[in-house]
């Protein structure tokens, strides 16, 4: 019931910002800046086949290798700080270093390199999503319970039983946590690199309309963008509970 309140909550809200925003749009009436929330509804509907089978898979793809990409690097990673200090004095500043550059000044130096290929974008998507897999899971990894470890090898477990029974399922949250703002802020990396070059996607869409002054059509790519990191958390969600199914 308390969820369902919540939710409640969350959808009048949300319904009454559409609804300021719609009546503010009339009133501004200049739909090529401010279009309104029925005017960018109408223009997913009149753009869906370009939008959903033309640029919609182009950035997807993006999202899919850069968040693989983090993924793999970043807990491997991770799980090579937590064994090693000298690993974890080496990379650790490099790690928090990475995100003191922002990646939007970056970006045109990797279409310099890299080109429109696909590749510039996963570049950018790996370098926002990489930072919150691997400090989380680095950090989850090193919640576990020091008593528990000591009586593990009391009893003669060794260091593979202590990081797969002891290790990973102390990091397991901590890494959904990770998760979760990663795949959110993928989408905002496999944009910000569509935007600054590429051929197709929605982030690529939605700038070559504001060449055209199209309002509606600019925004109804970010909406987009917007359902596909919606999904991708509720994706993590329902995977965080299928496998922490013991923490309650």
């Amino acid at each position: 019931m308390k969820s369902l309140t919540t939710y409640l909550s969350s959808s009048i809200l949300v319904f009454v910002m559409l609804i300021i925003w719609e009546i503010g749009a009339r009133a501004y009436d200049k739909s090529f800046i401010l279009p309104t929330p029925t005017d960018i509804v109408l223009k997913l509907w009149e753009l869906k086949s370009v939008l959903l089978f033309e640029h919609l898979p182009a950035t997807f793809l993006v999202i899919v290798v850069g968040l693989t990409a983090s993924i793999i690097i970043g807990i491997g990673l991770a799980v090579w700080m937590n064994m090693s200090k000298l690993v974890e004095k080496t990379f650790y500043p490099l790690i928090i270093a990475s995100q003191t550059i922002p990646i939007i000044a970056l970006a045109p130096i990797f279409v310099v390199w890299f080109g429109y290929s696909i590749w510039s974008k996963v570049v950018v998507t790996f370098l926002i999503t990489f930072f919150p897999i691997t400090v989380s899971t680095f950090d989850g990894l090193r919640s576990s319970n020091k008593d528990l470890k000591e009586l593990l090898v009391t009893m003669g477990a060794s260091k593979k039983d202590i990081f797969f029974k002891l290790d990973v399922p102390s990091a397991l949250p901590s890494i959904f946590s990770g998760l979760k703002v990663a795949v959110t802020v993928s989408v905002i990396g496999a944009a910000i690199g569509e935007w600054l070059g590429a051929q197709a996607g929605l982030g690529y869409f939605s700038r070559r309309m504001m060449t055209q002054f199209d309002g509606a059509a600019v925004f109804a790519p970010i909406v987009l963008l917007s359902i596909v990191g919606i999904l991708l958390f509720l994706l993590v969600v329902w995977l965080e509970k299928i496998c922490l199914r013991w923490r309650k």
